[in-house]
């Protein structure tokens, strides 16, 4: 890659791991699904003028919103809004790679290679490491609503696989769209219609700014440079650089938030990401397919 992109690569995952330090500060002014509905509101009305029509079956569209949109953000804003920190978050969150191999194995019948297990063994022991040393003394369930989360992505992966949408941006912008009233509907129903409007009328400009730094920055430019990459690129030189998310996000949190990194989480990080690192490893495949697995990598390389 081109130094110039090399430099877009890395700045794309440090804005998706500062993300999660933004959506942490948003929680203090929203409950987490009306934040997280908002978020989508702000990302898709302008760029919905832009994109034009969905360029994909719209079962595809509806099907990627409610695991991708919904539920994947819906967990994972609850599941921060209950304790669990942010770079925490950023790195349990890309476990959706260890669950998107998974996934396809059932689904797509694409079988896993030696190498792609091992990887999914070695994260799997961090992942459980990091979770009994979590749970020692923080809330569990918060841990596992954003490791639910990172379930929903690897079926918002597959699914996406099985739409292959030509333009990503178009995908992910209508995804955004239709996500918006199940979240506003989900708000009503567990949050309340009193704590929603408690929250409207005591927008901060802290607010406001993690909601557009969240839709703008993160959702429409984040993933249109990476579209630009995966434009330019092979996915296999890409996507690896989505590692680089959970270290920015565990970075970010201790120095904005004065997150604890303690000993043993860094090191079972260290085999988590290594995990997710051998799961990226693909066979040298034609243009066509290369191709075809970087769309479905736009859905699966992104932050919170």
């Amino acid at each position: 890659m081109k130094p110039r992109h090399v430099a877009i690569a890395v700045l794309v995952a440090t804005i998706w791991g500062v993300n999660f330090v933004v959506i942490k500060v948003g929680l203090r002014d929203f409950p987490p699904l009306l934040f997280s509905a908002l978020r989508f509101l702000a990302a898709a009305v302008p760029a919905l003028w832009f994109v034009g029509r969905p360029k994909v079956a719209w079962k595809w569209v509806v099907a990627v919103a409610l695991a991708l949109g919904v539920a994947k953000f819906g967990l994972l804003f609850v599941g921060m809004a209950a304790g669990m920190p942010a770079g925490l978050s950023s790195l349990m969150l890309q476990s959706q790679v260890f669950f998107t191999v998974l996934f396809a194995a059932v689904l797509l019948r694409e079988r896993p290679r030696p190498v792609q297990l091992a990887g999914m063994a070695v994260a799997a022991v961090g992942i459980a490491v990091i979770g009994f040393d979590y749970g020692v003394g923080s809330p569990i369930g918060a841990f596992l609503l954003v490791v639910l989360g990172a379930v929903a992505w690897g079926l918002a992966n597959v699914a996406t696989r099985y739409a292959r949408p030509p333009d990503p941006l178009n995908f992910i912008v209508w995804v955004s769209a239709v996500a918006v009233l199940p979240l506003f509907g989900l708000s009503l129903v567990f949050e309340g219609w009193s704590a929603d409007l408690a929250a409207v009328r005591g927008l901060s400009w802290t607010g406001v700014g993690a909601i557009l730094f969240i839709a703008w920055v993160s959702t429409l430019l984040g993933f249109g440079l990476w579209n630009l990459l995966l434009r330019t690129y092979e996915a296999s030189a890409v996507v690896p650089f989505a590692l680089l998310v959970p270290v920015a996000g565990m970075l970010s949190g201790w120095l904005l938030l004065g997150e604890a990194v303690t000993p043993v989480r860094l090191g079972a990080a260290v085999l988590v990401i290594a995990g997710m690192a051998a799961t990226t490893v693909r066979r040298r495949e034609p243009v066509v397919e290369r191709e075809l697995v970087g769309v479905g990598s736009v859905a699966g390389s992104g932050s919170g």
